[in-house]
């Protein structure tokens, strides 16, 4: 009789709560009984909540380790997605794990004894991997346009002087002014724009007055200052889709003497505008 482990994934907050991984689990234990394995009750290992574009999971890493201690024959899943949504992780993980005598066993997949069973797996990782992407690109689609809608709940959490009120039946997602945080980034624009501080020096006077940031802290950083400052949601405009992911450019002499250099993106020329429009106005 063999030895193995079951693992179940969800990735989901919705399919926590719907107990999706019971079922996963419950299944593999039936199918493990039918097929002769033996599972202690301490190696049924379940990731709730986990993506299976990471590696990293709790569950994952213990099967893993089990593996390379050479405890366990075989390790039992619902369906190569459950082990990772990437096919590349799919055989990386399924290679590792072979490496180390342990048979990776698919309830709802070929044995992979056979070439043609080896193609079918990797057809329904690669499907797996766009259906992710799919799902991806569908939510940022729908954000992009609920944001063109001006509806704030595609908008991270609420900035310093601000309460985030969630959407409701007859009322939309909402920043709620919270008074006493809103004097203090008055303050901050004016000690900055018509004080003309620098803004180490207003990090430095804020958490000498005991004023807490946001999240409780008695000292202020300079990067907290500055984003602030750059913050088009104290201008009137709260921005979606400020950053993007891109590689990153290193610039060097070399480089800008051949005239390369990193253009800004259309978000951080917004801001620099909006902040230039403060202080002409509290100039004037």
């Amino acid at each position: 009789m063999k030895t193995a482990a079951i693992y179940a994934r969800v990735s989901s907050t919705q399919q926590k709560e719907e107990k999706t991984i019971n079922s996963q689990t419950a299944a593999l234990v039936a199918f493990a009984k039918s097929e002769g394995y033996s599972v202690p009750d301490e190696w049924i290992f379940e990731d709730a909540g986990y993506s299976g574009a990471s590696l990293v999971r709790p569950g994952l890493e213990r099967v893993r380790d089990l593996a390379a201690e050479g405890q366990i024959q075989a390790i039992l899943v619902l369906a190569p997605d459950r082990l990772s949504r990437k096919y590349a992780y799919q055989i990386l993980l399924i290679e590792e794990l072979s490496r180390n005598g342990v048979e990776t066993v698919f309830l709802k997949s070929p044995r992979n004894e056979t070439p043609e069973d080896q193609l079918l797996l990797q057809f329904q990782g690669m499907i797996a991997e766009y259906e992710r992407a799919q799902i991806l690109e569908r939510s940022r689609r729908g954000k992009r346009h609920r944001a063109r809608q001006g509806e704030i709940s595609v908008l991270g959490g609420a900035p310093y002087g601000y309460r985030y009120i969630r959407k409701q039946d007859m009322q939309a997602a909402y920043y709620e002014v919270i008074e006493t945080e809103a004097a203090v980034v008055r303050q901050i624009f004016a000690l900055y724009t018509i004080t003309g501080l620098s803004i180490g020096a207003i990090a430095r006077q804020l958490s000498e007055k005991g004023i807490t940031t946001q999240r409780g802290g008695a000292r202020w950083e300079h990067s907290v200052i500055w984003a602030m400052l750059r913050n088009p949601a104290y201008y009137g405009r709260a921005c979606f889709g400020k950053t993007q992911v891109a590689e990153r450019v290193r610039i060097t002499r070399p480089t800008r003497l051949r005239g390369e250099h990193a253009s800004p993106s259309h978000a951080l020329t917004l801001i620099s505008r909006a902040i230039s429009g403060l202080k002409s106005r509290y100039h004037h």
